[in-house]
C-alpha cells in the first residue's frame, strides 16, 4: 500500500457487478485525485448530450489524494458529474469520516453507472474485501435520519454511510448526498447530486475498511503534521470556538448578508442571531472530521417547544444566512430545525433557503397566488411557512413540487419579470456573501465552473483581514472598488483554491492562514514529492481550465459569465455596501485575459499547451 490506494471501483447497477480500475502514479502526478481525477475522467467518457438522471450517466465519487493520512483536515470527498440543478459540471463536497473509511476499505473513488430495477444499498466491505448490492426496498421512502442508522445498524455499526434522503427519491434538483449517522451529518450538498442517487435507486453506500496509508517518511510527515496541526489551531481559534456561525453577525456589518431575497442593506436583528448565542445556548459538543485540528462541527439540540429538534449537526453561517437572513427569519429556534430538516431530507440549505426567498418574493409581487400555494401565504418573516415549504419542497407536493427545480427554472416558468429576482449563476443559487460589498467575488460567482460558488475563490475573506503573502496578498485589498487588483484576486484565489478537492483538504485550513509555502511542505511530506508553491497554483489553474473545457462543451461561453440583475444592478439601499454595485463589464476582460479565454470563453490552444491541456 502507499499513501493513496492506486484503485478504485466501477459499479454497474443495471447488472449488480463491479470491477477494480487502477490508478496510476503518472495519473495522479497529472491530475491529483478528488475532482481532478474525476474530472479527467468524465472529460474522457461525457456525453454533453445525456441527462443527468439518464441511467447511463455516471456519478464519480474520489476521495482527494491525501485522504485518510494524518495531513490535516484530510477527510474530503467530491461527487462529481453532470449537475441536474444546472446541466453544467458539478463537484459536491464534504467532509466528515466517510472518505477516509473508503480509502481503508482499499478504494481512492467509485464510479457509479446503470439505474437498479428495485432499491438496493451497496455495503464495500474491506475487512473481507467483499461488496455487497444489498436490497433496501425497506429504506425507500425513509429519511435520511432514519435510512442511514439503519444501513449502519444492517450491516457494521463502525463503518460510514453516505447516501440520500426523501428529496433524492423524488429527485428534487436540490438534493444533496448526507454523510454520516443522524446525529452527526454533513452534506455533499450543492448542485442535485442527490437527485443522480435517486434516480439509480441508490439509497446508500456504507464502507468499512482497515488498511491504512503508508508513507515513504514517515518520520518526517508526522513532525509536518505536529508543526502545521499547533499552527493552524493557533490561528483557528474562532473557527473552533464556534464555527462558521461565529460571522453571522459580522457578515451584516460588512454589507455581505443577504437580506429579503437580496433587497435590503441592513438588519439589526442580526446582532441577536450570532454563533455566540447559538451555541451558548443549544451547543452539546464539538465535532471533527478526520484527521481535522479546527473542530468547526458543533452538535446541538433544540429539547423542547414547538420546534424542537432532535440532536444533531449544528447550523453553519450559510444555513443561518439564508433560514435566517434572507427569509428574515428572527426565530434561532425555527432556523435550527430548518437546518435539521434539510439534513433529515437531504437538501442543500443554500439553494433550499434561496428557492423559497425567491418564492416568496414572486408571491409578494403576485406571480404565485394563494391558488398556486393552498392557501399558504409566503410572507417573509414567518418561519412556519419555511418550514412547509422545506417540506413540500422534498415530498414535491402543491408549490414545492416547481421550486423543487431551483430558483431558476421555477423563474422561467413563472415568467413576467421573475427572472430578474431569481438569484443564480449558471443555474446554481449564489452562495451568501455578497459581491456587492467584495467585487472580487463578482467575477468568481460569474466564472466558477459550478456556478454561484463561493468556494471556487473565497476572496472575501482577504476583506475580512485574511493575509496570504505567499499568494501575493500581505494586506487587505479594498473590497468595493471594482478594478483589476479585483479581478486578478479572482483569478489567483481560484487556482490556489481549485487543489483543496482534488488533495482531500478543507479549505478552512487557508482560513488559518495556510498558504501555498505550507500547503507544498504538507504534500511534499506526505507523499516524498518536490513541489513548489508555483507547481501548486499551475496544477490548481489547470484543473480549473480542465473543468472550464467540460463546460464549454456543455455550451458554456461568454455569454454565461454573468450574474443575476439583482446583484448587478440593485444596489443596497444602506449598510456598508449601501450603492455599491460591481462592474463585471471592467473586471471580465482583465480576469479573461489572466485565464488566457478567448472573447467567447474558451481557453487558447496556446494557454492549453502550456499548462499540458494540449
Amino acid at each position: 500500500m502507499s499513501v493513496y490506494a492506486g484503485k478504485y471501483l466501477r459499479i454497474d447497477l443495471n447488472n449488480r457487478t463491479w470491477q477494480e480500475a487502477t490508478i496510476s502514479e503518472e495519473e495522479v502526478r497529472q491530475w491529483l485525485l478528488g475532482s481532478g481525477y474525476a474530472a479527467h475522467l468524465f472529460a474522457q467518457e461525457m456525453d454533453p448530450n445525456l441527462d443527468p438522471l439518464a441511467p447511463n450517466a455516471s456519478l464519480y465519487i474520489f476521495n482527494g489524494l491525501l485522504v485518510g493520512t494524518f495531513a490535516p483536515t484530510a477527510s474530503r470527498t467530491s461527487f462529481c458529474g453532470r449537475s441536474p440543478l444546472t446541466g453544467i459540471w458539478n463537484e459536491a463536497n464534504v467532509g466528515h469520516h466517510w472518505g477516509a473509511e473508503l480509502r481503508f476499505a482499499g478504494y481512492d473513488g467509485l464510479v457509479i453507472t446503470g439505474a437498479a430495477e428495485t432499491p438496493i444499498y451497496l455495503f464495500i466491505n474491506g475487512l473481507d474485501g467483499s461488496i455487497e448490492f444489498r436490497d433496501a426496498s425497506h429504506l425507500w421512502g425513509k429519511d435520511w435520519f432514519e435510512a442511514g442508522d439503519a444501513m449502519l445498524a444492517e450491516t457494521d455499526p463502525k463503518g460510514q454511510v453516505a447516501g440520500i434522503g426523501i428529496a433524492g427519491e423524488h429527485l428534487v434538483k436540490l438534493a444533496g448526498i448526507m454523510v454520516g449517522p443522524s446525529h452527526y451529518v454533513r452534506g455533499a450538498s450543492r448542485g442535485g447530486m442527490g437527485a443522480i442517487l435517486g434516480s439509480k435507486k441508490l439509497k446508500g453506500i456504507v464502507v468499512r475498511g482497515k488498511k491504512r496509508p503508508d508513507y515513504p517518511d514517515r518520520k518526517r510527515f508526522l513532525a509536518t503534521v505536529k508543526e502545521q496541526n499547533k499552527y493552524i489551531k493557533e490561528n483557528s481559534v474562532g473557527m473552533s470556538l464556534l464555527g462558521t456561525a461565529g460571522g453571522f453577525q459580522a457578515t451584516e456589518e460588512y454589507g455581505d448578508l443577504a437580506l429579503k431575497n437580496w433587497r435590503l442593506g441592513s438588519w439589526p436583528k442580526a446582532a441577536e442571531l450570532t454563533g455566540a448565542v447559538l451555541y451558548e445556548k443549544y451547543l452539546i459538543r464539538h465535532t471533527h472530521c478526520f484527521s481535522c485540528p479546527i473542530g468547526c462541527g458543533k452538535e446541538i439540540e433544540v429539547p423542547e417547544g414547538p420546534y424542537k429538534t432532535p440532536r444533531g449537526e449544528g447550523i453553519e453561517y450559510e444555513t443561518m444566512a439564508g433560514f435566517f437572513g434572507n427569509v428574515l427569519n428572527e426565530n434561532m429556534e425555527a432556523g435550527i430545525l430548518a437546518n435539521s430538516l434539510c439534513n433529515r431530507y437531504g437538501l442543500d440549505t443554500i439553494s433550499t433557503s434561496a428557492t423559497i426567498a425567491f418564492a416568496m418574493e414572486a408571491y409578494e409581487k403576485g406571480l404565485l397566488t394563494d391558488a398556486d400555494t393552498g392557501g399558504l401565504a409566503l410572507t417573509f418573516g414567518d418561519p412556519d411557512v419555511v418550514l412547509e415549504l422545506i417540506r413540500q419542497i422534498a415530498f414535491r407536493e402543491g408549490v414545492g413540487d416547481l421550486l423543487a427545480e431551483g430558483s431558476r427554472a421555477a423563474a422561467r416558468k413563472l415568467g413576467d419579470g421573475a427572472e430578474d429576482f431569481a438569484v443564480h449563476a449558471k443555474g446554481m443559487e449564489v452562495a451568501y456573501h455578497d459581491p456587492r460589498g467584495f467585487v472580487s467575488m463578482a467575477v468568481n460567482y460569474a466564472t466558477a465552473n459550478r456556478g454561484g460558488c463561493h468556494l471556487e475563490a473565497l476572496s472575501y475573506w482577504n476583506g475580512y483581514g485574511l493575509t496570504l503573502p505567499d499568494l501575493g496578498y500581505a494586506e487587505v485589498k479594498p473590497r468595493l472598488e471594482s478594478s483589476p487588483e479585483a479581478a486578478k484576486m479572482a483569478y489567483d484565489f481560484q487556482n490556489y483554491f481549485s487543489v483543496y478537492n482534488p488533495l482531500g483538504l478543507c479549505k478552512f485550513i487557508a482560513k488559518g492562514k495556510v498558504g501555498p509555502e505550507r500547503l507544498t511542505e504538507i504534500v511534499n511530506s506526505a507523499l516524498g514529492w518536490e513541489w513548489t508553491p508555483e507547481d501548486v497554483i499551475q496544477m490548481g489553474e489547470k484543473l480549473f481550465q480542465l473543468k472550464r473545457l467540460i463546460n464549454n462543451r456543455f455550451g458554456v461561453t461568454r455569454k454565461d459569465d454573468t450574474l443575476p440583475k439583482r446583484l448587478l444592478k440593485d444596489a443596497k439601499p444602506d449598510g456598508s455596501a449601501g450603492g455599491n454595485l460591481p462592474d463585471l463589464d471592467l473586471m471580465l476582460p482583465v480576469y479573461y485575459e489572466l485565464r488566457g479565454w478567448d472573447e467567447e470563453g474558451r481557453p487558447t490552444p496556446e494557454r492549453l499547451q502550456a499548462l499540458g491541456l494540449g
